[in-house]
């Protein structure tokens, strides 16, 4: 050997480079897929403030509809609507169908409110009035909260989708969180006729 240096030498030097680098990239694996946990559970969290407001809403639409139908009886597809969509939330499985079953709630609490337009001695009522303002605030509530939520989904959807983070997402099978966006009938105004 004319360098005097063994042949281990060597060896060992490639070894400690491949470990050396095994290591980093196994922390950067660590790290990235730390990083997506953490930006799903935020994910989770978001939805579970849209929930909550989302429940407030649901708990003030039977006193709502009563004080209505005290003075709208014969506005029984509205009430049945608005009883099909609260059905259908109690009997959705997942955040698509949750989302799905709120816009059409949505839709049909609208509807209700257009009818209401047609009952000057409603409006007047204090207890109707009241209500009225609740479930206002429980809607600016839903919309603040149905925001927050859809920004913590964006930040993770582009996440889980930049290079190289994908790689690291899609090794551990992280999917796309669902926004809730607004259904379509919230695209128009409603009209009230007088």
């Amino acid at each position: 050997m004319a360098s005097g240096k063994s042949p281990w030498t060597a060896v060992l030097i490639v070894l400690a480079a491949l470990i050396i680098g095994a290591l980093l990239v196994g922390g950067w694996i660590r790290g990235v897929y730390n990083d997506l946990v953490a930006q799903q559970e935020s994910t989770r969290a978001a939805w579970a403030q849209v929930e909550n407001q989302l429940q407030r809403r649901y708990d003030l639409i039977p006193n709502y509809v009563e004080t209505v139908k005290g003075y709208a009886k014969q506005e029984t597809t509205i009430f049945t609507a608005i009883a099909d969509a609260r059905a259908r939330i109690g009997g959705a499985a997942n955040v698509p169908e949750k989302i799905a079953a709120n816009n059409q709630l949505s839709s049909a609490l609208s509807r209700l409110l257009v009818v209401v337009e047609n009952y000057p001695n409603l409006r007047s009522s204090e207890n109707f009035m009241r209500l009225q303002d609740e479930l206002s605030g429980t809607e600016n509530r839903i919309a603040t909260e149905r925001m927050r939520y859809n920004e913590t989904v964006q930040r993770f959807n582009i996440r889980i989708r930049q290079f190289p983070a994908n790689l690291v997402a899609g090794m551990f099978n992280f999917e796309p969180a669902v926004l809730f966006e607004a259904p379509s009938e919230a695209k128009e105004a409603p009209k009230v006729a007088f």
